[in-house]
């Protein structure tokens, strides 16, 4: 190998391993096909055209919290579960649009399949088109929270955000939601099944 190629590879590894994320596990591309879920057909996503960054992978992520904790990188928009031994799982997310940015910690509060949705007040004023879900709308494949939810609360009660999956995609990458966290749906399945009630998340 030529030196210039030597100290290109080894600049990127530098590079990445200053930011605290080095790959070290395979892509999970396999696991984002159609699958039958508490009675619902999920549909695949063409993982494909999600950037590869943006898809499940177990990275290394040295850290100082412990095992099952959440942090989100709305920056890099990333969510990380924490495993313990350096690692952690990997999950591309969509973030809340210019003026519905947050930060802060909270905890899982609660942990719901097929969630039912209800949009907010302040969600109404703006959309008056969705007064007809105030009372909630139904899961299923177009509910806005898809397969998963995980509820954040504070110690004074409720957020009003949620780590939850999404059928749009495409969205995953991008400023777009109104606060929440959003997931694939594959993704957040997965996620569900890691995360446990009481599980400490840090938005950062």
């Amino acid at each position: 190998m030529k030196m210039k190629s030597i100290l290109t590879l080894a600049a990127l590894m530098l590079t990445a391993a200053l930011s605290g994320c080095v790959s070290v596990g395979p892509l999970f591309t396999d696991s984002y096909g159609s699958k039958m879920d508490a009675g619902y057909q999920l549909p695949a996503i063409p993982i494909y055209k999600v950037p590869e960054q943006y898809r499940r992978r177990e990275v290394s992520f040295p850290t100082g919290e412990e095992p099952g904790t959440i942090i989100v990188d709305t920056k890099g928009h990333h969510l990380y579960f924490v495993e313990g031994g350096g690692k952690a799982m990997r999950y591309g997310i969509g973030v809340g649009r210019e003026g519905f940015e947050w930060k802060g910690t909270t905890r899982v509060a609660m942990k719901r399949e097929w969630p039912t949705w209800t949009p907010p007040s302040a969600m109404i004023k703006r959309q008056p088109e969705l007064a007809k879900y105030r009372e909630g709308m139904d899961p299923g494949l177009r509910n806005p929270l898809g397969a998963r939810a995980l509820y954040l609360f504070t110690k004074h009660g409720d957020t009003g955000y949620r780590l939850h999956g999404s059928p749009e995609w495409w969205t995953i990458g991008k400023n777009s939601s109104s606060g929440c966290i959003r997931l694939m749906n594959q993704d957040i399945i997965d996620l569900y099944d890691r995360a446990q009630v009481g599980a400490k998340v840090i938005v950062k």
